[in-house]
């Protein structure tokens, strides 16, 4: 397995479940159940939303790895692509069509590009493209995000960290996705009794929320290195209270695991001190949103890291964590290997078809290894390539490969 996807999960607790979800079980060990096809079954549907900005360029080349590594593997992919986000604005109005959403639930999975971008920052709230990605995660139900950062041999010298402390780096930040200060009521911007406007957003988190993320994470640690620690801010926060208290009632569960709390601040900061002491992370909506994008800068860049978003059933989402980049759009220079990476997660935990995602994950190591680098993440003595010529790279490898095994 390709060493920044290494997440050593097995799938045996965090399970996908073959033929249409089924419900899953509040007892431990806790199960994700995503759609997955019967054994028989070779053919899925594959909902494509390549959103804004650099999003069609990575989506493009995403989906021709997809096919490729799909092919040599006996799979076949009926894509359907959706207007979303910004793109999907221009054309209807509002940025999650139920057109979208419709094919979205129906699919096997959904693999996304990016969206967003200056054109519409200026809109009402509801109008915006990030909305339309709240609200495609809330139809989904799906409440498990996981984002691996690891940094690659290949690319520590990207790293804006010292190559002591970027070597080895090895994580996977759990992140609540759908309950939290992004969802919580009340919210909005109203008058008060002294005429001034007032911003409100809640934090609030029901237990079973926190357990059933918690339950993932614990799983997640006990089948990479035994570690997790639970960002919160429970010296401060409320919410963060009761999350501390239902993450430690859970872990006489997990004896196996070793289980650590860290406030979110000093968290931040040990990720740039010494980010090779975690293993697991498991935290809230918005913690998990800045922390991610902070543990993609160890890396070497945003433009390599993939993310899964998992659900108790239906079809998973599948995204780089990047943004649309609407500076480079339609220029050639995205990086597409973190979209690429993302069809290989939806592969392996969306579909079960973890040597299709073997393939693309081998693949993409090839492409580094001889020395292809888009903008991000160049460095002198290797070969700067655009978007599509990156893509041409990993099809190559993708091609070139014996059949995978797992």
């Amino acid at each position: 397995m390709a060493a920044f996807l290494q997440t050593n999960i097995t799938l045996d607790s965090i399970k996908i479940v073959p033929g249409r979800c089924s419900s899953l079980t509040d007892r431990a060990p806790y199960r994700i159940r995503c759609a997955a096809a019967s054994p028989e079954k070779k053919r899925y549907n594959i909902a494509l939303l390549p959103g804004d900005g650099i999003g069609p360029e990575v989506i493009s080349v995403a989906k021709n790895v997809l096919q490729k590594a799909g092919f040599l593997q006996g799979l076949e992919f009926d894509f359907q692509e959706m207007p979303f986000g910004g793109a999907a604005l221009d054309l209807v109005g509002i940025p999650l069509p139920e057109e979208t959403s419709t094919a979205a639930k129906q699919s096997d999975a959904v693999l996304l590009g990016a969206i967003g971008g200056y054109k519409w920052d200026k809109n009402e709230k509801h109008l915006r493209p990030e909305m339309g990605l709240l609200h495609l995660r809330r139809d989904l139900k799906v409440f498990a995000n996981l984002r691996p950062a690891t940094v690659l041999p290949q690319l520590v010298d990207a790293s804006t960290l010292k190559k002591e402390v970027a070597q080895g780096v090895d994580m996977m930040i759990v992140r609540e996705l759908t309950g939290g200060i992004y969802f919580g009521e009340p919210r909005g911007i109203t008058i008060n009794e002294n005429g001034e406007e007032v911003g409100v957003n809640t934090e609030i988190y029901a237990a079973h929320e926190i357990d059933r993320i918690a339950r993932v994470a614990f799983e997640t640690a006990r089948k990479r290195r035994g570690k997790l620690c639970s960002v919160d801010k429970a010296n401060v926060l409320d919410a963060s209270i009761l999350w501390r208290k239902r993450v430690t009632a859970l872990a006489s569960e997990y004896p196996d695991v070793e289980l650590s709390h860290m406030y979110v601040d000093n968290a931040a900061m040990q990720l740039i001190r010494y980010p090779k002491q975690f293993d697991t992370i498991v935290t809230n909506n918005i913690f998990g949103d800045i922390l991610s994008d902070e543990a993609s800068m160890i890396t070497g860049s945003i433009g390599m890291l993939p993310s899964a978003s998992l659900g108790a059933s239906g079809p998973g989402l599948f995204e780089p964590i990047h943004g649309s980049a609407p500076d480079i759009a339609g220029q050639d220079k995205a990086n597409p290997l973190a979209t690429i990476l993302s069809a290989a997660m939806l592969l392996k935990y969306g579909l079960g078809e973890e040597k299709a995602a073997k393939r693309i994950e081998d693949a993409v190591l090839d492409a580094l290894n001889k020395g292809f680098r888009t903008g991000d993440i160049y460095s002198p003595g290797n070969k700067l390539v655009g978007c599509k010529e990156m893509g041409e790279e990993v099809l190559k490898s993708v091609d070139s490969k014996v059949p995978a095994t797992v």
